[in-house]
């Protein structure tokens, strides 16, 4: 019966020890040290045991290291790139034209400035940009950032106003129309330089000063009438072929803003309208 029960006690000894083996054990003899993970903690055992710690055997032999996660930070690529990014946002201009110069006159026989008054927040601007792309300068704190795309402005008037081709003149219509609108579409260039003040994060927080160089593809006026219904003409309208811009880029994170501010009359004569656009980028970066 005491050959039994010492036979009994050394197997449930053999197999207590067993238990207490960790299968994440990353020592190859048995003086290396065990290591096991749960949650945020590493839990080191030496394997030497109460007598090779402090007195009185406080120290177990185990070592518990708490594990710090970054999760937003990550290793930026020194060239990455960008595509099909969309912008929406709201177009206008400054209007600095002298109506009463002959230039003017000319071009619009007795018009005013508030012949070319826009309806609030009717005028749109959307951008289709086919690719950006940014390219580490100094350490992803000062990037490049270029791309290729198209800006495509609406311009609508609340006044009746028409523009005619061969020779372009603006006239005011005795039809009233319903809609009204200039548009401009240019294949674009954009140029700038970031600086980028959380280069370890994601969603950085930076900011994009530049320039932009557009060359007008198309142009055309709409307009919808009661009488008439919907009509378009195509004509360049004495529009002035390239548009070079001041270009801005604000992101806070996942949400960027852009802006851009033209550098001249988007006219070729007879008017001085300066556009301008702001709204919001849809973008990876």
């Amino acid at each position: 019966m005491f050959r039994q029960f010492l036979l009994l006690a050394g197997l449930c000894m053999g197999l207590s020890g067993w238990a207490q083996n960790d299968t994440t054990r990353t020592g190859t003899a048995k003086t290396d040290p065990d290591t096991l993970r749960i949650g945020n903690l590493i839990i080191v055992r030496n394997g030497k045991g109460a007598s090779d710690g402090k007195q009185g055997g406080a120290d177990t032999g185990r070592q518990i290291t708490p594990i710090h996660r970054h999760h937003r930070d990550y290793k930026p690529s020194n060239v990455s790139t960008n595509w099909i990014i969309l912008d929406l946002g709201f177009a206008n201009y400054n209007d600095r034209t002298n109506y009463s110069s002959a230039a003017a006159q000319q071009f619009a026989p007795g018009s005013s400035a508030d012949w070319f008054h826009l309806r609030n927040g009717k005028s749109i601007d959307v951008n289709i940009w086919f690719f950006m792309q940014k390219r580490n300068l100094i350490k992803h704190v000062l990037n490049l950032k270029y791309g290729l795309g198209l800006e495509l402005n609406n311009y609508r008037y609340t006044s009746d106003i028409k523009f005619l081709k061969d020779p372009t003149e603006v006239i005011m219509d005795t039809i009233h129309f319903s809609k009204n609108k200039l548009a401009t579409d240019y294949l674009t260039v954009p140029v700038m330089l970031n600086v980028n003040f959380t280069p370890h994060r994601r969603e950085a927080i930076g900011l994009s000063l530049g320039a932009s160089i557009g060359y007008l593809y198309s142009s055309r006026q709409k307009v919808k009438s009661h009488q008439t219904g919907k009509q378009k003409t195509f004509d360049d309208f004495d529009l002035y072929p390239w548009k070079i811009s001041y270009i801005g880029e604000l992101q806070l994170g996942p949400v960027r803003l852009y802006g851009s501010y033209a550098t001249k009359s988007i006219f070729d004569r007879g008017l001085n309208q300066t556009p301008y656009t702001v709204g919001i980028r849809f973008s990876n970066w």
